[in-house]
């Protein structure tokens, strides 16, 4: 079947679409790039042009929080209009573990009104909901850095591989619809200042992990419960442990 990726270039959607092109499926990478813009509509509708399924795993350019809610809400009903119009019986989008309980992120905000917009949206879909990509590990950092200290609260941490999303969003891809959200996390549990602190060490980073309670995670406080799912024994898990990643990362050739 014809599925189109948003922002099928970016590091999930070119995983997803090497996937489901081996399955065999007719496969449209889109974004920007390759002349399709759902902030503007150029190309949408080409693009859309006889799809049965629509993958959304685009992101905004910039993360300030209404610069973020505008790119999640206009690309979100540029793409509901003109999967109704081509008659899309799919959609599906990459979402955020956590993402409701968050209000004081902007980013978490903008997600969950991409998210009312699919469901209010009059099109079949499915939301996964993910945990924090290994990938993610140093922006993080990075976020919580003051000097040479990175502040993190000591809470439930359960990352994902990029690879294991991957798997997740094309088997959701091509499944029925859910009408509704499927939670996909890694296969390990963490202390999430412990993981960054080994996450730093891996890469010779010598940064000091320091646990605070009320350290800020992209401007908003966490609890136990903020970044794991909200049911372990129903989420997917994906089978890549830290360790693996972490390895197959060392042994990667550097470009």
């Amino acid at each position: 079947m014809k599925i189109v990726i948003i922002g099928g270039t970016g590091l999930i959607g070119s995983k997803v679409a090497q996937r489901l092109t081996a399955q065999g499926h007719e496969v449209v990478a889109a974004s920007p790039n390759t002349g399709v813009n759902t902030l503007t509509g150029e190309g949408v509708a080409e693009a859309l042009e006889g799809a049965q399924v629509v993958i959304d795993v685009s992101n905004s350019p910039s993360f300030a929080p209404d610069d973020v809610l505008a790119f999640f809400v206009t690309s979100t009903n540029t793409l509901l209009a003109a999967e109704q119009a081509a008659g899309v019986a799919h959609h599906v989008a990459l979402s955020i573990v956590g993402s409701v309980g968050l209000p004081d992120s902007g980013y978490m905000r903008a997600k969950v009104a991409q998210e009312r917009l699919i469901r209010d949206g009059g099109v079949p879909y499915s939301i996964v909901h993910a945990t924090q990509f290994f990938e993610f590990g140093k922006a993080i950092a990075d976020g919580a850095t003051e000097g040479d200290t990175v502040r993190i609260a000591p809470v439930k941490f359960r990352p994902i591989a990029s690879d294991d999303v991957a798997d997740a969003v094309a088997a959701v891809a091509t499944g029925e619809p859910v009408n509704g959200d499927v939670e996909i996390a890694g296969p390990e549990e963490f202390r999430f200042d412990e993981f960054i602190a080994g996450a730093l060490a891996a890469r010779g980073d010598e940064r000091t992990v320091v646990a605070d309670p009320e350290a800020e995670y992209f401007g908003t406080k966490l609890d136990d419960g903020s970044l794991v799912p909200a049911d372990a024994s129903t989420a997917r898990l994906g089978s890549t442990t830290f360790e693996q990643w972490a390895a197959a990362q060392a042994s990667a050739p550097t470009r």
